[in-house]
């Protein structure tokens, strides 16, 4: 029995879901003919209230289309330092857009109106890049699954507003904040003027995300996606399985967030872990005391087959996800109880 706890983007669809993706009714997307691609994009836009919805292959080219759209060469966006469009989208930021980013240190990937309003240049000061866009990350990935409350939301969307300034999220996991602190999706598309959604982590889809805008943003994301190579054609059969995960694969979030705090509570029983970071969501990320290498963790657990990742500086991370059974997680309770250095 191996156990993959290294993302929750190792999930493989389950014999429903393929059936959805054999049965599905396809099309040419690019023409905007694939009616199961069709049925997604007003799906998800309605589940969230927002006048339009376009399918991308990924997120992060869901996100690099965000960003294209809401700047423009020379300018900057605001984030937190341990944002995913800076950290782990190869640079695209700037390759795609030419746009840098003010990093803000927030607290586990989450930052205030406050810090926003500090990190704004000068409309007029033309020493400095413009600043004319905010990207949020909800929940957290390098925060440890962190999720945002809507009043924090909302003040930053009050300073946006105030400054003129462009709003996205990155909700590649806002299923799991929405399942964590019981929220309305509606509430998001009355905030955000563009939120990338995906359906390969958590969600149990293989590929796939969706960028949702205003009919106003509809054509010129539709170009950038074009320029960014994200035409798909027969892309119905990828559709179904997100279909399908929004069908059937949220409420069952609540399984993988019990499993990570019970998996962060054990860790917190060994004698070789240091700390434990708050578990809200699916991610756990832990440190391992000094005197022990990571690399030596990740081998013991190996020997266990448990694979887990490393963030470097000490610290481990483990995602729990819909092919992270019950039998599993007894196992890796047992595991972890059991390891000694």
């Amino acid at each position: 029995m191996e156990i993959n706890l290294v993302s929750d983007t190792v999930t493989k669809p389950s014999p429903e879901m393929l059936s959805a993706m054999f049965n599905a009714k396809v099309g040419d997307d690019v023409f905007k003919q694939d009616p199961t691609v069709n049925e997604l994009e007003a799906y998800t836009a309605a589940f969230f209230g927002m006048e339009k919805a376009l399918f991308f292959p990924s997120g992060t080219m869901a996100n690099q289309a965000a960003i294209k759209l809401h700047t423009q060469p020379g300018e900057q966006l605001i984030a937190d330092k341990y944002a995913h469009i800076f950290n782990y989208e190869g640079g695209g930021v700037s390759f795609n857009s030419g746009v840098s980013c003010r990093l803000l240190d927030g607290n586990r990937g989450m930052i205030t109106a406050e810090q926003v309003e500090d990190a704004i240049n000068p409309p007029d000061f033309y020493h400095s890049p413009l600043t004319t866009l905010v990207s949020l990350e909800n929940t957290t990935n390098k925060g440890g699954g962190a999720c945002y409350e809507m009043k924090d939301l909302l003040e930053i969307r009050k300073v946006c507003d105030k400054h003129g300034l462009k709003y996205h999220l990155d909700g590649a996991r806002i299923w799991n904040a929405l399942v964590a602190k019981n929220q309305d999706p509606l509430h998001y598309g009355q905030l955000f003027d563009t939120i990338s959604v995906c359906f390969s982590k958590g969600m149990g889809a293989p590929i796939g995300s969706v960028l949702l805008m205003s009919e106003k943003d509809y054509q010129k994301v539709m170009r950038i996606r074009k320029v960014l190579g994200g035409g798909m054609r027969q892309a119905g059969y990828l559709a179904a399985a997100a279909i399908y995960a929004l069908e059937h694969n949220i409420e069952r979030l609540t399984e993988d967030h019990r499993r990570a705090k019970e998996l962060g509570k054990a860790l917190l029983k060994t004698n070789w872990v240091q700390s434990v970071e708050s578990v809200e969501t699916n991610i756990v990320i832990f440190s391992v005391k000094p005197t022990i290498q990571d690399a030596v963790v990740i081998e013991k657990l190996k020997q266990r087959n448990i694979a887990i990742s490393s963030l470097g500086k000490g610290k481990l991370r483990l995602v729990t996800h819909l092919d992270y059974k019950e039998v599993m997680h007894t196992y890796v309770l047992e595991a972890l109880e059991k390891m000694v250095f």
